[in-house]
């Protein structure tokens, strides 16, 4: 229930404004139920134009591990091309390490980590057909 402190309600916005002007258009964005990363996910859909009742809450991201996420990406809806994830640490640095031979210490508040894959379905998602081609961190890029 903790709500985003000033440098979060700074950055947030700034991130969700770089995404857009990298050109990235999500087709789905997923959210932890807790207040930091609903929050947050719902600054980038304002940037994005996507209604706030269209983020989905997904409470398994709450204390995921990395199988957890690994699970709710495999059953994202095939029709989405690309989704936008927002949950916790460090867990979702684990899971960017997963796809990287680069390692990152830590993906930071509001970090965005970029991660294509050549798998034909979210199903087939995993280590070897997947991997990071883009980290932006707050600290870096803003």
């Amino acid at each position: 229930n903790r709500p985003l402190n000033e440098r979060g309600l700074h950055e947030a916005p700034q991130m969700a404004k770089l995404l857009v002007k990298q050109g990235i258009r999500p087709d789905l964005l997923v959210s932890s139920p807790a207040k930091r990363a609903l929050t947050t996910a719902l600054f980038f859909a304002e940037a994005f134009g996507i209604p706030d009742e269209a983020v989905q809450r997904e409470p398994d991201i709450y204390e995921a591990d990395v199988r957890d996420i690994l699970r709710i990406v495999s059953n994202l809806p095939a029709e989405a091309q690309t989704v936008l994830l927002f949950g916790h640490n460090n867990t979702l640095t684990d899971v960017a390490n997963l796809f990287t031979e680069d390692f990152i210490e830590n993906v930071p508040t509001c970090g965005v980590v970029r991660i294509e894959s050549s798998a034909g379905s979210w199903k087939e998602f995993y280590e070897g057909n997947s991997e990071v081609k883009t980290c932006f961190f707050p600290k870096e890029v803003l």
